[in-house]
């Protein structure tokens, strides 16, 4: 099925976000990599970029709990495994070139002089908790005590998006896997599916 001129704008921002950050994702830029017609932009996006901004973000954090809620039912360990297959397979198919696009928004901060910014900032905070509370629900269901699940999921994602920052930085597997690994122990000594 044909994915429409919103959706194809939306997927470039996605990509963008993750590539270039915030203030490299035009219209100008959303326009060239979607291939969408100039009169798409606040037909779609009335709102402006902010909103273009939004939708991308929501679909992408949507996309990564779907991820996540596809590991319910394995152990800690596999959950680990998992949630850093996503992040690595973001770092093989860009060559290092892209990281996460939520974390863009929030590196690009709060202006303090935009309603619009502080807005996208919230945005990115309900996406952030929503990966927290799918990895939380997912390790409990895989055998991680309810005390240590919500924890382990916050520590699970600011983990992995530095693992995968430093792995940009340095273009190499090496800080990433080491990340990995360490969390994968971590995660071994819970037990597993009862």
């Amino acid at each position: 099925m044909a994915r429409s001129v919103r959706e194809q704008m939306v997927d470039s921002a996605i990509i963008l976000l993750a590539k270039h950050g915030l203030e490299g994702t035009s219209f100008t830029e959303v326009l060239n990599a979607s291939g969408a017609p100039r009169g798409s932009i606040y037909h779609h996006f009335p709102g402006g970029k902010d909103e273009l901004i939004a939708a991308a973000i929501e679909v992408a954090g949507d996309r990564a709990v779907a991820l996540v809620r596809s590991l319910e039912g394995r152990s800690p360990a596999e959950i680990v495994d998992g949630f850093f297959a996503m992040w690595r397979a973001v770092l093989e198919r860009s060559q290092f070139s892209a990281g996460c696009s939520v974390l863009a928004v929030t590196a690009a901060g709060s202006t303090g002089s935009s309603d619009d910014s502080d807005g996208l900032l919230r945005a990115a905070g309900r996406v952030f908790r929503s990966w927290q509370s799918a990895l939380a629900a997912v390790l409990a269901a895989g055998g991680v005590p309810a005390a240590a699940a919500e924890p382990f999921a916050t520590l699970l994602i600011a983990a992995s998006e530095g693992a995968v920052a430093l792995s940009r930085a340095e273009q190499s597997y090496e800080p990433f896997d080491a990340v990995h690994q360490v969390l994968r122990d971590q995660a071994g000594r819970f037990p597993g599916p009862a």
